[in-house]
């Protein structure tokens, strides 16, 4: 497992770039967002006007005895406070409806984003980080969008609102009130300095413990086979100690910040009451604005530290939102400038003059030149890591070259449009991967054009349909993740029959039959033959047996063709191939021997 260190990014939470990137999504909603922004200072404005009529009932109604006025007032303040309520609500609606909706396109970005990658990428990235990306990220990010983005600007509105009141009914008492706020600034911007970093280290914890977590239940079979539980529990548990330390120390200084915000504050109160009191009984300011100020004084410092407390929710989307829209902006996608769409095609393959490598610096293929006649068997043998699989993961540009070029009927690969060319290959994996889906949806991908006539057609035509017939539900069973409920041959007819509904004009089986018994390998070959006509097949297997028909076999090692012709010619060649058909005819026939003993 790779694990992931630290990123480099600001954690800003006004990181301009990021912000820039996060408004090109709320574009599409700006006429709701303006909305929002309004019902956002009405609603601070209706908070802050309250403390006003409390202050005016109490020096104007009260102190002269105005019952009927005192009625009026206790109206209009209800009312208020009803339409705040109202409006609160559907500014708090707006808000979270905003930010999931533009959460919803950034993630359907990404995965689109994510989908148009190259093999390569996938290669080298840990799949529980990508995971991270497309669902933690992204959920932290929807609470800076929603809750977040709204509730700054309902806080920083709020004080305006209330600093204008105050100053306007009494600015002796404001600058008493407002005389411990330096100091609660100065923690408020220690405490942001110091979680910083420490909310860096959570998203990073929390991707590394992803990883570990899916890479792990996924190969539980070579754990336990191997008996590692305990020393991968105890990696489990160093990792998972990393994410409880980086928690704790956020923690830490939430668990400073906050008491000391509230000693501040209580002192702004305490002062305020003691100036005031004496303001009061020296006849210079009301009772009724004393009582306000105390009101306005807590609502101030409030929104202070709600600003401060959010940080917790900000600082994790301004890092999730680096790290997403750094994985945006990776280009390491296929470069689809084809634009060719063909709907017939011969079937003709072409390798002229070939070098491909993962790394650019390392090929594994090496000067590949060979052709394949439409209609024609061709086949790959050679020993593990020659660069059979590379060959025909080329074909379908999962991986592009470096050198030379990739012809189909002539044409070069990189000339179609990417998913014309896919559509007319169709690949049998020697590991087969089944969805948790129904055995329908396993065959078709969720393609409408694909009739269950066609399913049962191919069923019958690879001799899958008795055992589908048999399963409950038949094309309804339900398929366990990765087709754990099926066999092996199983799983590598459904594939087959994946394939053929499709109907490919190339064919590739790629170790098709090697993890299959002889009964179901022979329907295949049956099969395959019936298939074939019309069709160009290109297989590879280390079974050379299934290989014997081929019109064309080709012997690769080291990434370098080493012989080439067909069963026979090969045999009189007396080389690689000839080798390889003395030792598997030697172990068949010792096999066959112990199975008769």
């Amino acid at each position: 497992m790779k694990k992931e260190t630290a990123a480099k990014v600001s954690g800003n939470l006004f990181d301009i770039q990021v912000t820039s990137k996060l408004a090109r999504y709320i574009k599409p909603y700006r006429g709701l967002f303006i909305l929002e922004i309004f019902l956002t200072i009405v609603v601070a404005l209706l908070a802050t006007v309250k403390p006003y009529i409390v202050q005016y009932t109490i020096d104007h109604q009260i102190a002269s005895g105005d019952v009927m006025g005192l009625y009026y007032m206790i109206g209009l303040l209800l009312i208020i406070l009803i339409v705040h309520t109202i409006i609160s609500y559907a500014n708090t609606y707006l808000a979270d409806w905003l930010g999931q909706s533009i959460i919803r396109d950034i993630r359907i970005k990404l995965y689109a984003h994510l989908m148009r990658f190259r093999l390569s990428f996938f290669d080298k990235t840990p799949i529980g980080r990508l995971v991270t990306r497309n669902i933690s990220d992204i959920e932290t990010l929807s609470n800076f969008t929603s809750e977040g983005l709204a509730g700054i600007l309902g806080d920083v509105l709020q004080l305006a609102f209330i600093l204008s009141f105050m100053l306007y009914m009494n600015w002796k008492l404001t600058l008493i009130s407002l005389s411990v706020l330096p100091i609660l600034l100065i923690s408020t911007y220690v405490f942001k300095e110091s979680i910083k970093h420490s909310f860096n280290l959570v998203r990073t914890a929390v991707s590394n413990l992803n990883t570990f977590v899916q890479e792990h239940i996924t190969g539980m079979a070579v754990v336990q086979i191997f008996n590692s539980e305990e020393r991968e529990y105890k990696k489990f548990e160093a990792i998972n100690e990393e994410h409880r330390d980086a928690n704790l120390k956020s923690v830490l200084y939430y668990s400073i910040y906050f008491p000391i915000a509230e000693i501040i504050g209580a002192s702004g109160i305490g002062l305020l009451v003691w100036m005031g009191s004496k303001e009061v009984l020296s006849g210079y300011t009301t009772a009724g604005t004393l009582i306000s100020f105390i009101m306005y004084i807590s609502m101030f410092f409030r929104p202070i530290r709600m600003i401060a407390d959010r940080f917790n929710t900000l600082q994790l989307a301004a890092v999730s939102a680096d790290r997403i829209f750094i994985l945006l902006e990776d280009n390491d996608e296929i470069a689809e400038n084809g634009t060719l769409q063909k709907t017939n095609i011969e079937g003709e393959v072409t390798f002229d003059h070939v070098s491909f490598g993962y790394d650019d610096d390392r090929y594994v293929l090496k000067d590949i030149s060979f052709t394949v006649h439409k209609g024609q068997t061709f086949a790959l043998v050679g020993p593990t890591g020659a660069g059979k699989s590379s060959i025909i993961n080329l074909i379908s540009r999962l991986y592009d070259i470096q050198k030379g070029k990739i012809l189909i009927d002539g044409i070069d690969v990189r000339q179609f449009e990417l998913s014309n060319l896919r559509a007319q290959i169709g690949t049998v994996l020697q590991d087969v991967f089944l969805f948790s889906d129904s055995i329908r949806n396993n065959i078709t991908l969720h393609n409408p054009d694909i009739s269950d006539a066609q399913i049962w057609e191919a069923a019958e035509l690879v001799g899958a349909a008795p055992f589908i017939r048999q399963l409950h539900g038949q094309l309804d069973y339900k398929v366990m993740e990765r087709g754990g409920t099926l066999s092996v041959g199983q799983r590598q007819l459904i594939s087959f029959i994946r394939t053929l509904v499709y109907d490919p004009k190339i064919i590739i089986l790629d170790e098709a039959t090697s993890s299959i018994d002889g009964e179901t390998e022979e329907l295949i070959q049956e099969a395959i033959l019936k298939l074939m006509k019309g069709r160009t097949a290109i297989v590879i297997a280390h079974r050379l047996s299934t290989v014997q028909h081929a019109d064309t076999i080709l012997v690769i090692e080291q990434g370098e063709i080493k012989e080439r012709g067909n069963h026979q010619q090969l045999l009189q060649l007396g080389g690689i191939y000839s080798q390889m058909a003395t030792v598997q005819f030697k172990n068949s026939e010792q096999s066959s021997v112990d199975s008769g003993q």
